[in-house]
């Protein structure tokens, strides 16, 4: 799942101290990453998390095992761990810790954060609500690559394209951008009569074009800094420049594609490309040919707020087109207002340890 573009490089935060990074026995490359065999010892904070808030997260991952998972799914299910020190244990007893880093040895790298937008909407068109989501047009399936946003916002042809598919319509052009951005995204629709329905959006597709950052184009202007680059500053802007908010929607010409779900149970995330449904504060989304979807991975980072070390266990169940290279993560933070503040501004230092059955290795 994509997420909120990150236009700089970390800032200069101070990065957790890393062991000495050495050529060590049994390492092995897995396409951009190396996977180095570490000690539990080197997991920072490992005795500290709340591991068996995790433990969901690696039950749904579990519905759609690795290769090598099977097994340890089913002792997983049958015997859940009644506290953290258990679910510890069993982690230790079971996994091997393997440190991530490039091919070239490099153990750090970068995390970003990434959310579920919630916006209100109108079914139809009235008032403010003229903004269009849209479902996938049939044409999509045989015009490879697909109209370009401004193609599709200026060309007959290419507007006549997505007459009759609108899902919904949204107030503001920056809440239709932010829900192409994630992927994915909640509305709640408000009609005139006060009913209101949240539904999810989900991702259907998109226009095969280049995903170019909103954010980086504002750079590139002279607009903003790259350390005051997040999508709330990108935000602020727009209101301050009401007249080339367009101009900067076209700077990206990708356009993502919707379906519209029921939401059965509003305390789950949307399914991430593992298929599983995105548990927050527990599911990142990873290069997955670097790290496999279903693995248990160890982060050690700092909080984009407030840099207090952010030290948990997470699970690989999604991908975006930015998050490319072994040391690379994006942390689902959840939907609402907090979650949208800290995954707007998160570009933080990260290490990272997948941890893996032991006696394998990922095929």
């Amino acid at each position: 799942m994509p997420a909120v573009p990150a236009p700089s490089a970390p800032p200069a935060v101070a990065a957790p101290a890393a062991p000495p990074v050495a050529t060590s026995a049994g390492a092995f490359a897995r396409n951009r990453a190396r996977w180095v065999p570490a000690d539990w010892a080197e997991l920072p904070g490992w005795a500290d998390d709340r591991v068996a808030q995790a433990w969901p997260a690696l039950l749904a991952s579990c519905t759609r095992p690795a290769a090598g998972w099977s097994e340890l799914c089913a002792r997983a299910l049958f015997a859940p761990p009644g506290s953290d020190d258990e679910a510890r244990r069993w982690l230790a007893q079971w996994l091997q810790p393997w440190r991530l880093e490039s091919l070239d040895g490099i153990a750090d790298g970068l995390v970003t954060g990434y959310f579920e937008p919630l916006v209100e909407a109108s079914r139809k068109a009235r008032g403010d609500y003229r903004v269009a989501l849209y479902g996938t047009p049939p044409e999509l399936a045989t015009q490879r690559p697909f109209f370009t946003r401004q193609q599709l916002d200026t060309l007959p042809a290419a507007m006549a394209t997505l007459r009759g598919r609108e899902i919904a319509f949204v107030a503001d052009p920056l809440d239709a951008l932010v829900l192409q951005i994630q992927g994915s995204g909640r509305l709640r629709f408000v009609e005139p009569d006060g009913t209101q329905q949240t539904v999810r959006l989900a991702f259907a597709g998109h226009n095969d074009q280049p995903y170019k950052s909103v954010g980086r184009w504002l750079i590139e202007r002279g607009e903003m800094s790259a350390d005051a680059a997040s999508w709330p500053a990108i935000k602020a802007w727009a209101r301050l420049n009401p007249k080339r908010v367009q101009e900067m929607l076209w700077a990206n010409p990708r356009v993502v594609f919707f379906r519209e779900e029921p939401l059965p149970d509003p305390n789950l995330g949307p399914r991430g490309a593992q298929g599983v449904p995105l548990l927050p504060g527990r599911s990142i989304a990873v290069d997955p040919t670097s790290v496999p979807y279903g693995t248990p991975v160890w982060l050690d980072t700092t909080e984009p707020l407030s840099n207090t070390p952010l030290r948990r266990l997470v699970l690989a169940q999604d991908t975006g087109s930015a998050i490319v290279g072994a040391v690379r993560a994006d942390f689902f933070w959840g939907w609402g207002d907090e979650a949208e503040a800290r995954a707007g501004r998160m570009k933080q230092p990260l290490r990272a340890w997948a941890l893996w059955p032991r006696g394998q290795r990922p095929e």
